[in-house]
């Protein structure tokens, strides 16, 4: 390796040693800033000016949470109806925690000492603060949240009688495909007006599964879909997370909506609590509440603490005449998300549930993004079922055919590049030339390019093209449950870095398959031919940019760094491919440039 060489890469290590630094760092101060800042808050509003009423009136309210009396045993009820399993609790009334018998709990990397219990399954609102469905405001006035529990015929019943003559009554009713259904009223029984403030009905709290699911805050947060478009505020966004060194403020609490949010949603990676209420709800707030450590897991000194997002619809202060009832109807799905699942329920509630996947948000500057994350997902999905293979060959065979599609156009570009690069004597002969005149240069370079048919753009076109198949196929791979714990090779989850082995002596891990994907980039740029005219130091330096790459991928999922490996291979065959079947090319008819010293001598 040359000296270029040897710098860049030293630069690339360095930077990735400074980013999980600055990472690191900057999780610890966002800890130390909420656990001295618990009220810290950001308040948005969608909608016209009709709404700010009631955003001001809620702004810098913190609803009372109900103080549960601990002398009043806590009635638990576990229904379960194949695919999942369901704890209701008095406390709240609501419901406390869904399993999801189809989905380990976590996936423990092989290098990890301290494994979590495998044989639990993976589980929504585990150690949330509140069940689902619980109604709490800021005076209390639905009481301390104890409720009486009862078993119905197709769920649950939770009922609450207080001193004011309000009765609440909830009913869960279980359904197929991972949905409950339930009915809130609330009924006025005395003969006096009850008047109610503002409440907030908690749809969950978005946690990890596990200690190895945090994914920088990323993961986790609250998403609410208006109609439109969805938006989705993670834990990372509450504690100001930005890119590089653009941060925003740290902040406890969301709340957005004006009388139109379809759904909102408390969800992780692959994992969703969602209520799709009957009417379009007033407005969503989601604030960050403090989580219980793992059990059996040692924790880290200096890591932050476990924060997750509980997520609740809010409404409007009301007033119940006498005898006078109020009632609401919400279906929830609590389940993976998987996409073809959530596509059936969005379309028989026609309210585009599977956006909750955030295939369009992602790169929402790429407008098409989303179109090919869900062809490639269906592609996997078809694949995996046909051939009864993993998704890691699954990947390897979309891969394989993607280069197939685009064989031809890389072929013609590889074919166009080694034409430039024969040209390359007779475009330094003009710049030599025309080196005062740029205008002039511009113009004879370009009669060149025609006369030869060549392109300078030829090398960047079939990049450019398959740039929206990577973008797809990133946000593919991030949001697709089925590679939750495939198995391929070495690689324990397809959907999380390779690591094998945390490096003696440090916490940095040692992921190979970005190793050899940075291997296999270095080696195709170095046969790429250059362009001409180019600087010879530009040069090396592009010859050694994949090493950059390597630098932003190394924690990415071993997924996306087995597409672009297998990927690289594919092209780095077929280069040399077109290069053995290709024809010595004819060397150029240089261009005579007389200087004006061999002028003077004439």
């Amino acid at each position: 390796m040359d000296r270029t060489g040897i710098i860049v890469v030293t630069l690339c290590v360095v930077l990735l040693g400074l980013w999980f630094l600055e990472q690191t760092k900057f999780s610890q101060q966002q800890a130390r800033y909420l656990a001295t800042n618990p009220t810290a808050r950001v308040t948005m509003t969608n909608g016209p000016a009709a709404s700010n009423a009631f955003s001001t009136a809620v702004a810098g309210s913190n609803p009372a949470l109900p103080v549960f009396d601990t002398n009043t045993p806590e009635t638990l009820l576990v229904i379960t109806n194949g695919r999942a399993r369901y704890t209701f609790t008095s406390r709240g009334g609501g419901l406390k925690s869904v399993e999801l018998l189809d989905y380990p709990e976590t996936i423990s990397a092989r290098w990890k000492k301290t494994r979590v219990n495998t044989d639990s399954v993976a589980t929504l609102n585990t150690r949330a603060p509140l069940p689902v469905l619980a109604i709490t405001d800021d005076s209390g006035v639905v009481g301390d949240g104890d409720f009486t529990l009862n078993r119905t015929a197709e769920g649950a019943r939770a009922e609450k009688s207080l001193a004011n003559g309000l009765v609440l009554t909830k009913d869960f009713q279980l359904s197929s495909n991972y949905l409950v259904y339930t009915s809130v009223r609330l009924e006025n029984t005395s003969g006096e007006p009850v008047a109610l403030p503002a409440q907030e009905w908690v749809i969950g709290t978005a946690t990890p599964m596990g200690p190895d699911d945090t994914g920088y805050g990323l993961n986790e947060g609250a998403m609410w879909f208006d109609g439109s478009g969805i938006k989705d505020e993670s834990v990372a966004s509450f504690s100001g997370s930005g890119f590089g060194c653009i941060r925003g403020a740290p902040r406890s609490e969301y709340l957005g909506g004006s009388n139109n949010v379809v759904w909102a949603a408390a969800h992780n990676q692959f994992f969703a609590l969602l209520a799709m209420p009957k009417e379009p709800a007033a407005q969503i707030i989601a604030r960050l509440v403090p989580l219980p450590p793992f059990p059996n897991v040692e924790p880290v000194p200096g890591a932050p603490a476990l924060r997750g997002v509980q997520t609740a619809f809010l409404y409007p202060p009301v007033t119940l005449t006498a005898h006078q009832t109020l009632d609401r109807h919400i279906v929830f799905f609590a389940g993976p998300k998987e996409y073809r699942l959530l596509a059936r329920i969005g379309a028989e509630f026609n309210n585009n549930l599977d956006q909750v996947m955030s295939f369009d948000s992602i790169f929402p500057f790429y407008r098409f993004g989303g179109f090919f994350a869900k062809m490639l997902l269906l592609a996997m999905n078809w694949l995996h079922d046909v051939t009864n293979a993993g998704y890691g060959l699954a990947i390897v065979l979309i891969t394989v055919i993607i280069k197939v599609v685009f064989w031809p156009l890389t072929a013609a570009s590889t074919r166009s590049m080694k034409r430039m690069q024969a040209l390359a004597p007779e475009m330094q002969a003009l710049k030599e030339k025309y080196k005062d005149d740029v205008q002039k240069l511009t113009q004879k370079q370009w009669e060149l390019y025609r006369k030869h048919k060549v392109s300078p753009m030829s090398g960047c076109m079939p990049m450019a093209i398959q740039m929206p198949v990577f973008f797809g196929f990133y946000t593919m791979i991030r949001s697709a449950i089925e590679l939750r714990g495939a198995h391929f090779l070495w690689i324990a989850d397809l959907s999380k870095p390779d690591t094998l082995f945390l490096i003696p002596g440090t916490s940095f891990p040692f992921n190979l398959l970005p190793l050899l994907m940075g291997a296999s980039m270095l080696w195709q740029s170095h046969l790429t031919p250059p362009s001409p005219g180019m600087d010879p130091a530009q040069q090396k330096i592009m010859r050694y940019m994949p090493l950059i790459f390597l630098v932003f991928l190394y924690s990415f999922s071993s997924g996306l760094a087995l597409y672009w490996t297998v990927n690289n291979i594919l092209t780095i065959v077929q280069t040399k491919l077109t290069r053995m079947n290709q024809p010595a090319a004819a060397a150029p008819t240089p261009v005579s440039v007389l200087t004006p010293a061999s002028k003077k001598k004439k």
